[in-house]
Formats: C-alpha cells, sequence, structure tokens
C-alpha cells in the first residue's frame, strides 16, 4: 500500500479515536473530574520517568562503590535506593489506582450515554431492521424508498459490554504508555548520549567522529525491529477485528437456544443446534488459530528483540570499559540508559498486538456510534410521528407503507376510526398488517403520510415482551410498579384470567420461559385492563388462547374501550373475534402493475 494511504488511514483511525474519546473530557458531566484525574496520572508518569532517573544515576555511584570496595558508600546508597524504591513504589500504587478509576468512570459515563442513544427514539429497533432486512434504515428523502448504504452493525450488546470496556481500557493504557515513552526518550537520550562519547572511524584518508553513537545505534536497532514487528504483525488488525464479531456471533445463539429452550425441545431440535453452535465454534476456532499463529511470530520476534537488547549495549561498551576509559559504575549505567532509551523507543514493537486489537475495537464501536447518530439525528423522517390530538379519533392520511426492500404494501391510503367503532384487520398472513400497526403507532421507518394517534392508546404485540425480576414490574412494565397498588395488579391479573398469578406479586423470575404462551398473552391484556387506555390495538392477542378464554378477554377488552370513549382495533383470524367488531379493514390484492400490492377496503361487518 502507498505512504500517502498508509498516511491517510492513520489520519482517519485518530479521527476515529478523538471522536470516539473528546465528548467524555470536553462535554460530559464529569469533564472536569475526568480532566483532574487525566492530570493527576500524567503528573505520575512523569514522577516515574524522574524516578528512573534517579535510579539511574544511583546506579553509577553504587557500582562505582563495588568496584572500589567502599564500604561507606555502598550503604549509603542502599539506604539512598531504599527511599527511591519506596517513592517509586507509592507513585506506582497511586498512578495504576487513579488510571482504574478514570477507566471505571470513562466507561460508565461512555456505556451510558452510548445505550441511551441507541434507545432513543425506537434506534435500537429501527437498526435492527435494517440489519435483518438486509438493507439500510432510510433516515432522509421524499420517495420512501431505502436509501443504499451498508448493513447496520451488529451485536450491539457486544459494542456495548465489551467494546465500550476495550475502548477506554486501551486508549487510557496506551496513550499514558506511549506519554511515558516519550517522556523517558527525552529524559534519557541526554544521559546516554553524554556517556555514550565519540566513535571515530577511519573513511579512506579522512577520519570521520560520530558523537553520541550509543544513541545513534538504538535509533537504528528500534527503526529495524518496529519495521519488522510491523510487517510480522499487520495481519493481527483484521484477525482481532473478525475475531470479536464471531466470538459476539457465537454468544448470541447460545442466547437464542437459552431463550427459545422449550421450542427447541418440543422440537427436538438438539442436533439442528448442536450443529448450528458447532459450526460457529469451528469458525471461531478456525479464526483464533490463524490469531494466535500471528501472534506466535509476533511473539517470537519481539522476545528474540527484547532479549537482545538485554547484551547488546555491554558488547558495544566493553572495549571502553576494559581498557579503562569507563569503571564498571559508568558501564551499568551506560546499559541502563541505553534500555531506557531503547524500551521507549520499542514502545511500538512491544505494543503491537495491544494496538492491533485497539485498532479494531474502535473500527467496531466507530461503526456503532455513527449508525446511532445516523437514527438520532435524522433530518427528514420518513413519517411524521403519532400525535396525541384532540380529536379523539385514529387516522392516517396519504399513507404510503414499503418493505425494506422498496416494495410497496399501501399507496396513498386513507384510514379513520370513530370512538365505537370498533375495527376488525383482516387480509391474507404476510400481507402487512402488523406492518399497518407498526406505522400506526410511529416505528415503521418505511412509511409515509400522516398519522393522529389518541393520546390513551395501547399497543397489543404478537409476541409481549416480558422484562425478567418481580411479577409487579412485569405486569406495570413500562410504567413503575409503584404507581398502582396491590389490589389493583391483582385485579388486573384476575381479570386477565391470571388469578393462580395475583398472590405471586413479588415472586422474581424469567417470566418469558416460566409462563407459557397463552399466559404471555393473557399478561399483556393484564397490562391493558390496569392502565385503562381508551384506544385498544390488538395484534393477535388471543392467538395462543382457547377460543372460552379469547371470547371472555375480548369482551373485557371491547367494554374497557366502550367506557373509557375509545375503541378496539384488532388484527385476528378467528371467526368468533368478528362478533366484537362492527367494522373492518380488510387488505385485498392488486393486480401486477398497480401502485401497491394491496389496498384497504373498509365497511361495516355483515
Amino acid at each position: 500500500m502507498p505512504m500517502p494511504q498508509r498516511l491517510a488511514q492513520f489520519q482517519q483511525f485518530l479521527r476515529q479515536v478523538w471522536r470516539l474519546s473528546a465528548p467524555y473530557f470536553s462535554a460530559s458531566d464529569e469533564r472536569w473530574r475526568a480532566r483532574g484525574l487525566l492530570t493527576a496520572i500524567v503528573v505520575l508518569n512523569l514522577g516515574a520517568v524522574y524516578m528512573l532517573v534517579q535510579i539511574n544515576e544511583w546506579n553509577r555511584v553504587f557500582y562505582d562503590a563495588l568496584q572500589n570496595k567502599d564500604a561507606a558508600v555502598f550503604w549509603t546508597q542502599l539506604g539512598r535506593f531504599t527511599l527511591l524504591a519506596m517513592a517509586f513504589v507509592v507513585i506506582a500504587v497511586y498512578r495504576f489506582y487513579l488510571t482504574q478509576l478514570l477507566q471505571l468512570r470513562w466507561r460508565a459515563w461512555m456505556t451510558r450515554d452510548l445505550m441511551g442513544r441507541w434507545l432513543q427514539g425506537q434506534a435500537f429497533y429501527r437498526m435492527e431492521l435494517a440489519r435483518y432486512a438486509g438493507a439500510a434504515v432510510p433516515t432522509t428523502g421524499a420517495t420512501g424508498l431505502p436509501h443504499p448504504g451498508q448493513r447496520e452493525p451488529d451485536n450491539p450488546d457486544q459494542r456495548l459490554q465489551e467494546d465500550v470496556n476495550l475502548f477506554t481500557a486501551q486508549t487510557v493504557g496506551l496513550s499514558m504508555g506511549l506519554l511515558n515513552a516519550v517522556v523517558t526518550l527525552a529524559s534519557f537520550v541526554g544521559i546516554l548520549w553524554g556517556l555514550s562519547g565519540a566513535f571515530s572511524f577511519t573513511l579512506g584518508e579522512r577520519t570521520i567522529e560520530l558523537p553520541g553513537f550509543m544513541v545513534w545505534l538504538a535509533l537504528l536497532y528500534c527503526i529495524a525491529g518496529s519495521v519488522l514487528t510491523h510487517y510480522i504483525g499487520r495481519p493481527l488488525i483484521g484477525l482481532n477485528f473478525e475475531q470479536q464479531k464471531r466470538e459476539a456471533d457465537f454468544r448470541h445463539h447460545l442466547v437464542r437456544v437459552r431463550e427459545y429452550s422449550e421450542a427447541i425441545a418440543l422440537d427436538r431440535g438438539e442436533r439442528v443446534e448442536q450443529r448450528n453452535l458447532d459450526t460457529r465454534f469451528t469458525h471461531l476456532l478456525a479464526n483464533y488459530l490463524r490469531l494466535i499463529g500471528k501472534q506466535k511470530q509476533l511473539v517470537g520476534f519481539t522476545n528474540l528483540f527484547g532479549q537482545a537488547a538485554v547484551v547488546f549495549p555491554f558488547i558495544v561498551a566493553a572495549p571502553r570499559f576494559f581498557s579503562g576509559a569507563i569503571q564498571l559504575g559508568e558501564l551499568m549505567q551506560i546499559a541502563s540508559a541505553f534500555d531506557r532509551v531503547q524500551g521507549a523507543l520499542s514502545w511500538f514493537v512491544e505494543n503491537y498486538d495491544s494496538l492491533a486489537s485497539w485498532r479494531a475495537t474502535t473500527e467496531r464501536l466507530t461503526s456503532f456510534e455513527a449508525a446511532i447518530s445516523k437514527q438520532n439525528t435524522a433530518a427528514e423522517p420518513t413519517q411524521q410521528a403519532p400525535a396525541a390530538t384532540d380529536s379523539g379519533v385514529i387516522e392516517a392520511h396519504g399513507l404510503n407503507l414499503r418493505l425494506p426492500t422498496g416494495a410497496s404494501l399501501l399507496a396513498a391510503t386513507e384510514l379513520r376510526v370513530a370512538p365505537g367503532e370498533h375495527t376488525l384487520v383482516q387480509g391474507p398472513s404476510g400481507s402487512g398488517k402488523s406492518t399497518l400497526f407498526r406505522a400506526l403507532a410511529g416505528i415503521w421507518p418505511f412509511a409515509q403520510g400522516q398519522v393522529a394517534l389518541p393520546a390513551r392508546t395501547m399497543f397489543i404485540p404478537q409476541r409481549p415482551y416480558v422484562p425478567d425480576g418481580a411479577l409487579r414490574d412485569a405486569l406495570a412494565y413500562p410504567e413503575p410498579a409503584s404507581r398502582y397498588s396491590d389490589a389493583q395488579l391483582q385485579d388486573a391479573l384476575r381479570d386477565a384470567l391470571l388469578p393462580a398469578l395475583a398472590a405471586r406479586l413479588d415472586e422474581r423470575d424469567n417470566w418469558t420461559q416460566k409462563l407459557s404462551g397463552g399466559e404471555l398473552q393473557r399478561l399483556a391484556i393484564a397490562r391493558v385492563l390496569l392502565r385503562q387506555p381508551a384506544w385498544v390495538l390488538a395484534d393477535e392477542a388471543t392467538s395462543a388462547l382457547d377460543v372460552a378464554a379469547e371470547q371472555q378477554l375480548y369482551a373485557r377488552l371491547k367494554a374497557l374501550t366502550e367506557r373509557t370513549g375509545g375503541a378496539l382495533v384488532s388484527i385476528a383470524h378467528r371467526p368468533g373475534v368478528a362478533a366484537f367488531h362492527d367494522r373492518y379493514w380488510r387488505f385485498v390484492p392488486q393486480t401486477e402493475g398497480s401502485a401497491a400490492r394491496y389496498r384497504i377496503e373498509s365497511a361495516a361487518l355483515a
């Protein structure tokens, strides 16, 4: 790859790091505390380097005392070393503690910030919809067609939990390591230059003298090591990125098996799931083997490089020591200074594996943050958000519905439901009935038009979400359970035909796994009976119930909406449900070449 292109990539990477890092230190409510911690860590790093300089000087005096057999200086220097070592330990301890504290606070703020933006305005739903649909969710434009773009980032759980943790830890650790290396280099290069003396050699009839030759040797040594390290280790960036993705995919499928354990067991799907999990795990291991293969090469080279650096200064300085030009103390000081200079210059070599992992993490987190920002900052939403209206009706004007692929379901559709007009939505399976409800709720991104929705409206989805925890919280969701008395909660459960749960309000469990499909649907209806909305839109809300229970619950839902001045709008296939409705919306297929696949026919039920 040409050097200008590599430089452009490096600059882009630095911009990514800045984009992710700057908000915490410049715009967050913790910015002053963050800056204070960062300043303290920098000061402690400078203090640690200063102590190393003092220990380097101590080397010369201590080893000269040994060579001269000067006991008084020897014991004095041991006492001085004790003080230096204790000071260095204190600095190291508090540098570690404050660094970890900064990482913890930064991670906490960044996780909450990204998590809040991910949940804001149903961004999490739009991103998942786009990813599984294989298309980009449109954010601007007047046509309603999805804009071309990349698929949304996968595994947001990993981005929020693992990648944020890695990014904050690696950014602080590597940046402080680089600062330490730069300061160490600046502190010791002068010492090494002064101790090196001059190196003379004859070129033809001319004598050339090279001052500070140990510094030049350290520089050449580290440049050669850095170039070879980059050549050996550059595949690690892509391999680390891919490894994180495959780890997340494997973990995600394990969670799905746990969530759908009953369905898998009933279908006797263990072998299929074993095969699917094994396939993902095999892919994970295959990439990991390639990763450790490259890491093995890199570790081999970096260890060879490090071990050679131990004896290299002694080999170069030995002739001066044996000639009597320098004493043992100065030889040890040269070796110590060379080690510090070489260590500072070799920061890239020693941290290449960490840098590769950091870059992969940064790219994953950057793509996730960019996807959230795209959803949060949509300039022209494809559909006006439903608003609470005083008209007390459900209305849709000029409603266009499309699939993520761009195919049109409905075109220029006009709909209206007045109080008391209980409406049944009918049509072939897959015709878009649930999509219509999503558009009415204002969460379907592939829609255009205007929707008016009364304030006291509740939707009952096909698959209700029931959070883990106390049953009272699952029943009151998303409102706090403290808003309702125990009597209200228990009455709602009894009215929803769940009397056995009325005495278990404080019991904590995984209710999605604990309850049957019918019980979950009845729990969703219990929420409606608890909150007493005027309008209820039910999407096959009783499909898992027996006919008698369905009739009883629909009678209660209809009575509720009539009492509160609204109406019941239902998607249902069972004929018995029609008895609780006065009108229907029927999805009627259109001929090929029409503006949309369906039109909605509205009329009174016979």
